[in-house]
């Protein structure tokens, strides 16, 4: 989908449909929304005096052939109370719009931003928001009858001197929201389609066209490694492993810039293995490699956007099966820090390949490191489909990945990291069990566990298992994998 600025006059524009939005306020006809309604004479006034334009957030209100305008539509998207609104509530606006528009049939839209909104934070957002509200979960469907493709949905209201950072600023939001795209897209495929194999053609073959520099190790590779958790895994499957290794590269860089370690758990089918999972929604399962397309998806971004900063991405990649050859519970693995673990339970599977994927970013040079991983349930008991679990090691590190968050939009919400869960995974046979022993505290057991294996170097996990995927349509955002992470990690690495 096209995302361009406007810079024509709106009141001159030919579009299928002109947008903007309403404040919910006693007086919601003021500012740009005064002239769009003196325009279409009274007509907008005359729908808030009815009680059908109220501009509460993402009310959506269609007026058909607005005289004075070329625009053969207007339609005004609530934009909630004015305290409550920013750049996040924008990027909703543009996506709710595109979606209700092309529902519709209607291929192209102008989004008019109010006059506060002419700032670069606001250009990117809304071109985010119209971008990934475009996108769909029926990639499968041989027949698309609800899918209607939105062709342009352009941004107007920039004047001046504010049109040329605004054209910038959309750039920078269509390589961010084509590349969430890419991770949703991937999040999405069935496990059939998408094994880590294939997981790892995907990624080569974006590196390629991307410019990032790619390497594949096969499990002759893994083991040449010592990475005896990743292949305790793997070892229940047929499919075999794969380790997935991009790198980014500036061409300048400052001293003392860190090089950033992104490693993404790429489960691409988790049975449980022998401790099995339950059948109910375990087709679900096919999204257990969320964190490493977040990853794959965030290198794609920044080869684009260029931040001076390396960049060093890590996805361990593999299925967890059942079998014969299958790790089982009590089962002893030396993982390739030499830490050895004993595995309780063979569904605590994505914080054993984590494992030797941080140990060995560590050992290609990384001096800081985030991961971001569908890792447990317990993260969903804390906090719902609502907020990512943050856990970091060093403060200061950590409280520059949540200012991004809020900037970007993604709702995450800080997790304590205390030496007393540790306690939790010491084991009697190994140096630490995969779970922790008694009730309680799973995310955060699950999150020490991988700080055996940061060690020193300041690290920050994220935990997506609860906002990874969307088991509904959203206003502004199709069912299905989400993408969460994606925005937040470019924003963070473009920023040290």
């Amino acid at each position: 989908m096209q995302v361009i600025l406007e810079t024509r006059p709106w009141q001159e524009i030919e579009t299928e449909a002109l947008v903007s939005y309403v404040f919910e306020e006693k007086e919601p006809i003021e500012g740009r929304i005064a002239e769009l309604d003196r325009k279409t004479g009274g007509a907008i006034r005359r729908l808030a005096q009815s009680g059908e334009l109220t501009g509460k957030f993402l009310e959506l209100t269609l007026l058909h052939g607005p005289a004075g305008l070329k625009a053969q539509r207007v339609l005004l998207v609530g934009a909630g109370k004015r305290e409550q609104y920013g750049t996040p509530q924008l990027r909703k606006v543009a996506g709710a719009a595109v979606r209700h528009l092309k529902s519709r049939s209607i291929k192209n839209c102008v989004l008019l931003v109010r006059e506060q909104d002419e700032t670069e934070p606001a250009a990117q957002a809304a071109a985010e928001g119209a971008i990934l509200a475009d996108f769909e979960s029926d990639k499968y469907k041989t027949e698309k009858k609800n899918h209607k493709q939105m062709d342009a949905a352009n941004l107007a209201g920039w004047s001046g001197a504010n049109q040329a950072p605004a054209a910038r600023a959309i750039e920078r939001g269509r390589i961010t929201a084509t590349s969430q795209n890419f991770t949703r897209d991937l999040v999405n495929e069935p496990s059939n389609h998408l094994t880590p194999r294939m997981l790892a053609e995907r990624a080569a073959a974006m590196a390629g066209e991307a410019g990032l520099s790619c390497e594949i190790l096969d499990e002759k590779g893994i083991a040449g490694l010592k990475m005896g958790a990743l292949l305790g895994v793997a070892q229940g499957s047929v499919e075999p492993p794969r380790l997935i290794v991009l790198r980014y590269a500036p061409q300048t860089v400052k001293p003392g810039t860190p090089v950033v370690g992104l490693v993404g758990k790429a489960v691409t089918f988790d049975t449980g293995g022998i401790s099995i999972k339950p059948a109910e929604n375990m087709e679900k399962m096919k999204y257990d490699m969320a964190g490493g397309a977040t990853m794959i998806g965030v290198m794609r971004a920044l080869a684009a956007l260029k931040p001076a900063v390396k960049v060093i991405a890590v996805i361990p990649a593999t299925e967890n099966m059942p079998g014969g050859r299958a790790q089982k519970p009590g089962d002893v693995q030396v993982a390739m820090s030499g830490k050895t673990i004993e595995v309780i339970n063979t569904d605590a599977e994505g914080r054993l390949i984590l494992a030797d994927g941080l140990t060995y970013a560590k050992q290609l040079g990384c001096t800081h490191l985030v991961d971001a991983a569908t890792l447990t349930g317990a993260i969903v008991v804390a906090l719902a489909n609502v907020n990512v679990g943050v856990f970091g090691s060093e403060q200061s590190f950590t409280e520059k990945l949540l200012a991004s968050s809020k900037t970007c939009g993604e709702k995450m919400w800080q997790m304590p990291v205390d030496e007393d869960y540790r306690e939790m995974i010491k084991s009697t046979t190994a140096d630490i069990q995969n779970v922790g022993s008694g009730k309680g505290g799973g995310a955060i057991t699950a999150a020490m566990f991988l700080k055996e294996f940061s060690g020193d170097t300041p690290w920050i996990h994220l935990d997506i298992a609860g906002t990874a995927w969307l088991d509904d349509a959203k206003p502004w955002a199709a069912k299905g994998a989400s993408g969460v992470a994606v925005r937040t990690l470019i924003d963070f690495v473009a920023n040290l």
